[in-house]
């Protein structure tokens, strides 16, 4: 069973920026693809940024632009850089990874921007 721990959630300020962290308990190629969801107070989860193995990534559309995926192989680690961070982001944000069929979930990270 794969570990994912996120980090970096917090509360901030309309414009500001934070860092979100996913550090996995594998070899981050061990995975087809990573990536970050958020879910809102009364909405489903959305996806929000994905990376593949080959280092393609995919936004939502609400995020282009602001948001950007990456990741730092040698500490099998993604983050998430949220920048111009606006009240509609406020979610928690979850890590997710894809191995094979299977998909495993971080426990969450809340993510508050105030306005």
């Amino acid at each position: 069973q794969v570990q994912l721990v996120e980090s970096g959630g917090g509360l901030v300020q309309a414009g500001g920026s934070l860092r979100l962290s996913c550090a996995a308990s594998a070899n981050i190629f061990s995975f087809n693809a990573m990536g970050w969801y958020r879910q809102a107070p009364g909405k489903q989860r959305e996806l929000v940024a994905v990376i593949t193995r080959g280092a393609s990534t995919n936004y939502a559309d609400s995020v282009k632009g602001r948001f950007t995926i990456s990741r730092e192989n040698a500490k099998n680690t993604v983050y998430l850089q949220m920048n111009s961070l606006k009240s509609e982001d406020t979610a928690v944000y979850y890590c997710c990874a894809d191995r094979l069929s299977a998909r495993s979930w971080g426990q969450g990270t809340q993510v508050t921007v105030s306005s």
